[in-house]
C-alpha cells in the first residue's frame, strides 16, 4: 500500500532530538522533502509574551543549525510561534501552508501547547494528524498497530511502517464476539505486518497487554460530531502511558464524510490587546547578530532570491573613523564573502579628509547636494539618506553611521539577516549598548538619552505598537527598496522617527524587526546638541499626529529654539532655527522613475 506524497507540518515543543523529528517528518512525507517546521513556545498566561524571547532565540539557533547540517533534510520553511496557545495559532495557519499532514510532538495538554487537549487538536486540524507521545519511537523494535479499519487504515499503516523502519508490525484489534472484522486488507498491506491479534476485552486492557515488547503503539483516533459523546483521548493516553514504556501515537485521517461537521478552522481567536501584540512581536522578531554570523549561508539566500545589496555610509567630517569602517566592511563583506554588492559614501560636504580617505579605498563617493540637483538640497543626515536611494543600486539597502570606532561586519549582516530569512520583513532596526564617557569614566549602559527621555515615551503614548522597539533612533538600519521608496524622509534629526512610524502605518508591525548588535562605541554628543535633536523629533511626532487626527498644530508652532550659552566670557540665549523638511517618497520623483525604467506616475 503506497501512500500519497505529503506536505508535512511538524510542530515541536522540546528542543532536544530535533534532528530525529525532522528525519521522521521527511520519511512521513514519502521522502519528498516537503516539510514545514514550527517550534511552539508557550508562555504562562500570567506572564508577558515577551518572556519567550530568549527561548525563541534558542529555537532559531537550533533550526539554523539543523538547516546547516548536510545530513538533515531541509525544510520548506521554519518559524517560532510564541503564544499563550501556540497550537491554536498553528492550526489557524494550516490552510495557508497547504498542509496534508500535521505531526505533533505531544507532551500533554499541560505542557507546551497552551492547554489544548489531544481531542482539541484531532477535532480541529483540517488535515491528517499524527500525535506522538514519548521518545520510544526513536529506538529499534517492533510496532503495535491498533486499527478498526475505515478512513484511518491507510494513514495508520503508513505511520506504522515509517516508525518500524524494517522491524515487525503487530496488528491488534479489539471487538465483541458478535462481529469479527475482516483484517485481511490490512494484513496484506505490507509484509512487515507479521501477526494479527483479535481480542474480546476492554480496549485499554488489550493495548496494555499487547504492548509488551513493542517500542511504539499506533492507534487510530476518530472525529466526533460536536453533539456526540467521545472518549477523551488525553485520559486514555494517560492510562496507557502509565502502564507501558514505549511511545504512544494517535493517527486521524481527514476524510470527506467529516467535512459536513468538521470546522475548517479553529474557532475565531479573540481580538488581542496592543500590549499582547507587541509582546509577541518582541519575542518572535527580536534577533541577535550571531544568528546571522554565517555570511556564506546569507550569501546563498541572497543568490537564491536573486537580490542585490547596497550599503550606504552617510558621513560628515568622519576622517577619524571612516577608513576603518570602509576597510572592515569591504574586506569582510565584499572580498572574503561577496554578500554586499556595493559600498557607497554619501557625503554632506565634509571639510576634513573624509572624502579623500574614502576615494583612496576605492569606493564610490557622492556629495548629497549634487544628487538630483533639480529638487534642491537641504542640510541633514535625512537628506543624505533620501538622496542615496537614487544612487544606490541594491534591492536591499543598509545604512550604517560612520562614526563607529568598533566597526565590525556584524553591524551589517545583523541587519541583513532578517530580511534574507523572512520575506514579510521590510525594515530592520539595530540596537546595542552605547557606552558614554562621564569625566574619565566609561559607563557601559549609558547613552541613548534622547531615546529614553523623548522618543520611547512618545511612541508609548501615541504609537504603542512601536513600544517594543528598543532603540528607535539608532543609526543602523536596513530595508527593502520596495518599501523605502514608498515612504517620505525628513531631512534632519527626525528621519529615523518618521521612517519607523510611516513603515508601521503602511506595512504593519509584522514588517518591522530588530537585531541586537551588542556594543556600539562612538562619539557622544553634548547635551545642547541632544536638545536640538529632541526639538526636531518632537516636530515629527506632531506632524504625524496631525496626519492621523486631521488637525493643524505645526503651522502655529514656533520653529526656533533658544539655546542657553553659559561660558566664562558669555552668558546669553542663542536663537537657532530647527525645522526638518519632509521629502516625498522617492518613487514619486520623475528622475528616479526614469532611472528604474518605471512607468510615469499617474496624477
Amino acid at each position: 500500500m503506497q501512500h500519497k506524497p505529503y506536505r508535512v507540518l511538524l510542530a515541536v515543543s522540546d528542543i532536544s532530538d530535533l534532528k530525529s523529528w525532522v528525519n521522521l517528518a521527511w520519511r512521513m512525507s514519502q521522502l519528498t522533502g516537503d516539510i514545514d517546521i514550527r517550534a511552539l513556545v508557550t508562555v504562562p498566561e500570567e506572564k508577558s509574551l515577551s518572556e519567550g524571547a530568549n527561548l525563541a532565540r534558542e529555537w532559531r539557533d537550533a533550526l539554523d543549525t539543523l538547516t546547516a547540517d548536510e545530513g538533515t533534510p531541509k525544510p520548506q520553511s521554519s518559524a517560532v510561534i510564541v503564544d499563550y496557545s501556540p497550537m491554536m495559532r498553528l492550526i489557524n495557519d494550516i490552510a495557508e501552508l497547504r498542509t496534508d499532514l500535521l505531526i505533533v510532538q505531544w507532551n500533554g495538554a499541560e505542557s507546551l501547547t497552551g492547554n489544548m487537549t489531544s481531542d482539541d487538536i484531532l477535532q480541529s486540524a483540517p488535515c491528517d494528524v499524527v500525535l506522538i507521545h514519548g521518545r520510544g519511537w526513536m529506538q529499534t523494535g517492533p510496532v503495535l498497530l491498533s486499527l478498526r479499519g475505515g478512513p484511518n487504515a491507510s494513514l495508520g499503516v503508513h505511520v506504522a511502517k515509517t516508525l518500524a523502519q524494517g522491524d515487525d508490525i503487530t496488528l491488534f484489534h479489539v471487538t465483541d464476539q458478535k462481529q469479527v472484522p475482516n483484517l485481511r486488507p490490512l494484513t496484506f498491506a505490507d509484509p512487515r505486518i507479521s501477526r494479527t491479534v483479535t481480542a474480546t476485552t476492554s480496549f485499554a486492557d488489550g493495548i496494555i497487554r499487547e504492548a509488551v515488547g513493542h517500542k511504539t503503539i499506533v492507534m487510530g483516533a476518530s472525529f466526533h460530531k460536536p453533539d456526540s459523546p467521545a472518549r477523551p483521548s488525553d485520559e486514555f493516553m494517560k492510562n496507557v502511558d502509565s502502564h507501558t514504556k514505549g511511545s504512544i501515537v494517535l493517527v486521524r485521517a481527514l476524510h470527506p464524510e467529516t467535512l459536513a461537521f468538521h470546522p475548517p478552522r479553529w474557532p475565531h481567536i479573540a481580538e488581542e490587546s496592543i500590549s499582547t501584540k507587541v509582546d509577541r512581536w518582541f519575542a518572535e522578531t527580536t534577533f541577535h547578530h550571531h544568528e546571522f554570523a554565517d555570511t556564506k549561508a546569507l550569501l546563498a539566500l541572497k543568490q537564491s532570491q536573486g537580490l542585490t545589496i547596497s550599503v550606504g555610509l552617510p558621513a560628515l567630517n568622519e576622517e577619524a573613523t571612516i577608513g576603518s569602517v570602509i576597510e572592515t566592511l569591504k574586506r569582510t563583506l565584499m572580498e572574503e564573502v561577496p554578500l554586499v554588492d556595493e559600498i557607497v559614501l554619501i557625503d554632506s560636504n565634509s571639510t576634513d579628509r573624509t572624502v579623500e580617505i574614502a576615494e583612496s579605498l576605492g569606493i564610490p563617493v557622492f556629495k548629497h547636494p549634487d544628487i538630483l540637483p533639480e529638487v534642491g538640497s537641504y542640510r541633514g543626515k535625512g537628506e543624505a539618506l533620501w538622496k542615496s536611494l537614487y544612487v544606490l543600486k541594491g534591492d536591499i539597502i543598509a545604512w550604517v553611521d560612520t562614526d563607529i570606532s568598533n566597526m565590525d561586519p556584524l553591524f551589517v549582516y545583523g541587519l541583513l539577516g532578517p530580511l534574507l530569512r523572512q520575506p514579510q520583513i521590510q525594515y530592520v532596526k539595530g540596537f546595542y549598548r552605547r557606552p558614554i564617557k562621564v569625566g574619565e569614566k566609561v559607563e557601559s549602559f549609558g547613552g541613548g538619552r534622547v531615546t529614553e527621555l523623548v522618543a520611547r515615551p512618545l511612541l508609548n503614548l501615541f504609537y504603542p505598537e512601536l513600544s517594543g522597539v528598543i532603540q528607535p533612533l539608532s543609526g543602523e538600519y536596513a530595508g527593502r527598496r520596495s518599501a523605502l521608496e514608498q515612504v517620505p524622509f525628513f531631512s534632519g534629526y527626525g528621519v529615523e522617527t518618521a521612517l519607523l512610524i510611516d513603515i508601521l502605518e503602511r506595512f504593519g508591525l509584522e514588517a518591522i524587526a530588530q537585531t541586537d548588535l551588542e556594543l556600539r562605541v562612538h562619539y557622544n554628543q553634548p547635551l545642547v546638541d541632544l536638545s536640538k535633536m529632541s526639538f526636531a523629533i518632537l516636530q515629527v511626532f506632531i506632524s504625524r499626529l496631525e496626519n492621523r487626527y486631521g488637525v493643524e498644530l505645526l503651522d502655529k508652532a514656533n520653529r526656533t529654539m533658544k539655546l542657553i550659552v553659559h561660558e566664562p566670557e558669555r552668558f546669553a540665549l542663542d536663537l537657532v532655527d530647527i525645522s526638518d523638511v519632509q521629502r516625498p517618497p522617492m518613487i514619486e520623483i520623475p528622475a528616479y522613475r526614469d532611472r528604474l525604467a518605471l512607468p510615469t506616475a499617474s496624477k
